[in-house]
């Protein structure tokens, strides 16, 4: 076999094996990659509030490793743009969010960040958000989803970004903030409690990395279709060497006087081809 292995078509059958077993491997090695999160920053870090001009950048990806962090942002609510996201627990309780675009001061082509200002229990109109310069600290999280929904409905299914900027006309980050204090220029509070809405508490994010199952089962199929490509080749070769053994068979039985259909059926059936031949002379 070793022979029939080493002729050139067959080592550039195993290259092109090699190869295609290779970028199985590169795939099964990125799926597993993929299978393990990154563990979130620190909560030395994500607590430490930062402002936010600093820390994102409008038209930019809010990457995992810049989310969760608590920011500060000077600026001013515009009015008459604010919204409801329905389906969030506070408390055990389902209700919704009020959502309202904060232009911040410092940000470039005036783009503004949609800020939770609090939760309530109904779709009821909520109040209008505080007037005037206002200082937020609050939890930056990433954007969400969109999802469809029936038309003429007050509440919206899911906090996206993109969603509200076509809603308010509005550049804005590719995040949103999770108010906690929220102070007026004099000092006043202006946060949840203080516009009738219950305060949102959004923690940090647990520090453990989540794995993903799914991508260790891709990853070990990948090995397995790798594995696969080489025992081909060697199916493919073996399968050569038998022909070349039945081709030189046959061509001794035919050199003997013997029909080579008679000695191959003798082999089917285990039989000792070369008892009692029966010469074609004589069939």
């Amino acid at each position: 076999m070793l022979k029939t292995a080493l002729k050139p078509r067959w080592i550039l059958a195993l290259v092109g094996a090699l190869v295609v077993a290779a970028g199985f491997v590169l795939l099964s090695q990125w799926q597993f990659n993929r299978s393990q999160t990154d563990a979130p920053p620190p909560v030395t870090t994500t607590e430490r509030a930062v402002p936010l001009t600093s820390h994102l950048q409008p038209a930019t990806d809010l990457m995992a490793r810049d989310a969760d962090q608590m920011v500060t942002a000077s600026g001013t609510f515009l009015p008459g743009k604010q919204v409801l996201v329905k389906d969030r627990i506070e408390d055990g309780r389902t209700g919704y969010w009020v959502v309202a675009a904060f232009e911040v001061s410092g940000a470039p082509g005036k783009n503004t960040i949609p800020v939770v200002r609090g939760w309530q229990p109904d779709d009821a109109t909520a109040a209008d958000a505080p007037a005037g310069v206002l200082k937020i600290t609050g939890r930056l999280l990433p954007t969400e989803a969109p999802i469809s929904q029936d038309a003429g409905q007050s509440a919206y299914a899911s906090l996206s970004v993109a969603e509200l900027i076509n809603v308010w006309d509005v550049p804005a980050y590719s995040g949103f903030v999770v108010a906690g204090p929220v102070t007026a220029a004099d000092g006043a509070e202006r946060s949840a409690a203080a516009t009738g809405l219950i305060p949102v508490d959004v923690g940090p994010q647990p520090q453990e990395r989540q794995i993903n199952w799914l991508n260790i089962f891709y990853g070990i199929e990948w090995v397995v279709f790798a594995g696969f490509a080489v025992f081909l080749w060697y199916r493919l070769v073996a399968d050569d060497v038998r022909r070349q053994r039945e081709d030189i068979a046959d061509a001794a039985a035919l050199a003997a006087g013997y029909d080579p259909a008679v000695v191959y059926q003798r082999q089917i059936n285990h039989e000792n081809p070369t008892l009692d031949p029966q010469p074609k002379d004589q069939l």
